[in-house]
């Protein structure tokens, strides 16, 4: 009786069933932690930490309310709740928090900007539905013209 379930429990763990950088992975750079240099993931990545340099990731990136990245990434998905200056390419979603500061050159294939999130730069809708169309942070976020918008310019008013 205990044998059969013991021969169960000490075949493969759970981990082992998952197929390599797939299932509930997820890489973690904590806060007060620096990185430098070129960063590859399979799987989804949250950074508390800094990084400077080149992410790229198969999966979700997520920055954290005391994240920072400077560079560019490269994703499928991302959230982001801290910093990001550079280049950023998000082939589905792209969820900017209120808490962020998100500036340089994004593409994207959906987006979502909560209220209070500061965005600047130049957004481009990059999904396989897009047009390739790119538009100013300033006129995408605040739907201003454009002499309104120089006041409001890197200031969401409204989350999807």
């Amino acid at each position: 009786m205990f044998g059969s379930n013991k021969q169960k429990d000490t075949g493969k763990s759970p981990s082992n069933n998952a197929a390599p950088g797939r299932g509930h992975s997820l890489n973690s750079l904590v806060e007060g932690t620096s990185v430098e240099g070129t960063i590859t993931s399979k799987s989804d990545i949250r950074v508390d930490g800094s990084i400077k340099g080149t992410l790229t990731c198969e999966a979700k990136v997520i920055i954290g309310p005391t994240g920072f990245i400077e560079g560019e990434i490269r994703c499928q998905n991302a959230v982001i709740e801290g910093r990001f200056e550079g280049i950023l390419h998000v082939r589905e979603l792209l969820n900017i928090r209120e808490s962020a500061k998100v500036s340089g050159d994004v593409a994207y294939g959906k987006l979502n900007v909560a209220s209070g999130a500061v965005i600047s730069g130049s957004y481009k809708v990059a999904g396989t539905n897009s047009n390739g169309s790119s538009k100013s942070a300033k006129n995408i976020v605040t739907g201003a013209k454009s002499s309104d918008a120089k006041d409001l310019a890197g200031k969401a008013t409204h989350a999807n």
